[in-house]
């Protein structure tokens, strides 16, 4: 009996130790798809829509495998999936153009904005005030925004603009966020799960991307796809496979913690890969808007159930 419960005790430590190393691995596989959009030969619309053209038969396989239908989705499903799509092509869109124009560590944090949005979003449904952390998470929010904002206008006008288009992402990702919220099935349900949405998500937002890249007057076709795949292969394969795969076992601080890697990871390729430095001030910046995320984001895990789980 003691050699089985000590036995039982070494697989429960392996798995958990596994779900935080997937955990982490694909918070960093996200901070890393940025890098190859800036490589890639394509314009930034483009490279987003690459991203999830090449992963959508992975994504009807994952489905298939956790017996989530791919059809049969009611209208009011589709509507709302259609609206998704439309903010989460936005959020990608608007993202990549960012991403080239101002630092990695502010691309990062800004695009995940969508959580603090989603806080102050849940007051203005709820007519409450904020309480306790939450004050000091939105007062964190916006101090560091103007630091990383004037830091950025201090080096020129274009990374202030990047800030914006990667601050509109964060928007856009709390649209999707919201359009979604409900679609997803409970554990255990019958119905659409993460996976089979994203497959209906993919389908809805590469159209959109497409036109939007040609429309930009963007070069669609690769020359070196090498940058491409790996764009899909970090951002959607590993970083979205892996989150989806993991989240659900751990708590919401947990899940904030692993979040705050990516502007880490952000800021370590944006100095060693492209020469960008990080001032004491910057740091102070980066630290409150982080804070915040961490506040928002535990918060959002509580009160919302997200369509899927990650940029």
């Amino acid at each position: 009996m003691e050699y089985e419960g000590a036995h039982q005790e070494k697989l429960f430590d392996a798995r958990a130790a596994l779900l935080l190393a997937a955990l982490l691995v694909g918070n960093i596989a996200l901070a890393i798809g940025p890098w190859f959009v800036r490589l890639a030969d394509t314009g930034p619309v483009s490279a987003g829509f690459w991203r999830l053209l090449l992963a959508l038969p992975f994504l009807a396989l994952l489905a298939r495998a956790n017996g989530q239908p791919l059809k049969g989705l009611p209208p009011r499903t589709l509507i709302l999936v259609a609206i998704g799509s439309a903010a989460f092509a936005i959020d990608l869109a608007t993202t990549n153009i960012g991403v080239g124009m101002t630092r990695f560590a502010n691309a990062i944090l800004f695009a995940n904005s969508g959580s603090i949005i989603l806080m102050v979003w849940g007051f203005v449904i709820a007519r409450a005030l904020p309480r306790g952390f939450e004050w000091l998470a939105i007062i964190f929010a916006l101090a560091g925004s103007a630091i990383l904002m004037g830091r950025s206008f201090e080096i020129s006008a274009e990374t202030l603009i990047g800030d914006l288009f990667c601050l509109v992402a964060g928007l856009s990702y709390a649209v999707y966020l919201l359009a979604l919220r409900g679609e997803r099935s409970k554990d255990g349900e019958a119905g659409f799960g993460a996976w089979s949405l994203l497959v209906w998500v993919s389908i809805f937002a590469c159209p959109l991307l497409l036109t939007a890249a040609i429309a930009l007057g963007e070069p669609v076709w690769p020359t070196d796809w090498t940058p491409i795949i790996l764009l899909f292969v970090t951002s959607q394969l590993i970083g979205q496979g892996l989150l989806v795969w993991s989240l659900g076992h751990f708590s919401p601080l947990i899940i904030g913690l692993a979040l705050l890697t990516q502007p880490a990871v952000a800021a370590v390729i944006g100095y060693s890969v492209f020469g960008e430095v990080l001032t004491g001030l910057d740091l102070v910046g980066m630290l409150l808007l982080g804070s915040a995320l961490l506040v928002a984001r535990a918060r959002r895990e509580r009160a919302v159930t997200p369509a899927n789980a990650g940029v």
